[in-house]
């Protein structure tokens, strides 16, 4: 009987190391689910904030772009305005300078056309 109970005792032992090691497996899998829906929602949330990264960066992206639009326009706008004032400024100062020219010209005429007449009267007319 010594032997039936060393070999009861040896199947009960087996059997409950085989249970012992069925439970073992059932916590690696549970735990290895859990790891894995953990991972998942990490990777969603990652997803999402991604999403919402791109979404921030495209914002700011077409804001730059409509800035540095309007600032091109300004600028194209003064250059013309600035090349405008240019032009009629060196216009009016050609104008200053042909009116200038033109007066002083009409200037030295009249006084050559009074030296001319003046030789040309005789020298009894003239009054002293």
């Amino acid at each position: 009987m010594k032997i039936a109970s060393l070999i009861a005792a040896l199947v009960a032992t087996a059997a409950l190391t085989a249970l012992g090691q069925e439970g073992v497996v059932q916590d690696v899998k549970h735990g290895a689910k859990k790891a894995g829906e953990t991972v998942k929602d990490g990777l969603e949330t990652v997803g999402e904030k991604t999403k919402e990264t791109a979404k921030t960066v495209g914002k700011k992206t077409k804001e730059a772009a409509e800035t540095v639009a309007e600032k091109t326009k300004e600028t194209g706008e003064t250059v013309a305005r600035k090349t405008k004032e240019a032009v009629n400024g060196t216009g009016e100062k050609a104008a200053e300078t042909t009116r200038k020219t033109h007066h002083k010209s009409s200037k030295t005429a009249s006084k050559t056309k009074a030296k001319t007449t003046e030789e040309q009267t005789p020298a009894s007319s003239r009054t002293p």
